[in-house]
């Protein structure tokens, strides 16, 4: 008996190139949406940011433009002082600025204050603003200290960067 042999087309399946074309054109475009996704946010990540600083020099009007080194939150040591007489009110920012990324360091009591105010030591204002927002107080709740500088009442404030004494505001 005679065996009857046809040449193999192969095993694979190949689309139509008109399909091939397509799917290259879709995967090309999904790419480039999620590589500008993700440099347009870096700060959403969590991870260190540069924020410009601007510097303008009179007479001749002369500005500049440099970054500010942002480090991440996570290493940024933040003190959450209650400053009213609702307790356990710093305990419960001090976790929800633990679970943003945040460094907290253990909640204590602190000096009364009339409204909360959120201290920075100097390179930390981009975190008093942005931990300002999270506790839900204005940007203008920040308030810088001098270098080493201490804020009354609050033991240790003068090694941490951000020091947040929460007022009736939050209470």
């Amino acid at each position: 008996m005679a065996s009857r042999t046809t040449p193999s087309s192969g095993s694979h399946f190949q689309p139509p190139l008109g399909r091939m074309l397509v799917i290259l054109v879709i995967f090309v475009g999904a790419s480039l949406a999620a590589i500008s996704h993700l440099s347009a946010s870096p700060a959403a990540s969590g991870g260190a940011t540069t924020h410009p600083t601007t510097t303008t020099t009179h007479p001749a009007s002369t500005t500049t433009t440099s970054p500010q080194h942002v480090v991440p939150k996570a290493q940024v040591h933040v003190q959450v002082a209650n400053g009213t007489t609702v307790a356990g009110l710093a305990g419960n920012f001090t976790h929800q600025l633990l679970t943003l990324g945040w460094d907290t360091l253990p909640a204590l009591n602190g000096p009364r204050v009339g409204a909360t105010v959120v201290y920075y030591h100097p390179g930390y204002q981009w975190a008093a603003v942005s931990i300002a927002g999270a506790i839900g107080v204005a940007a203008s709740a920040a308030q810088p200290l001098a270098t080493a500088a201490a804020v009354p009442s609050v033991t240790g404030s003068t090694g941490d960067n951000v020091i947040v004494v929460l007022g009736p505001d939050l209470g």
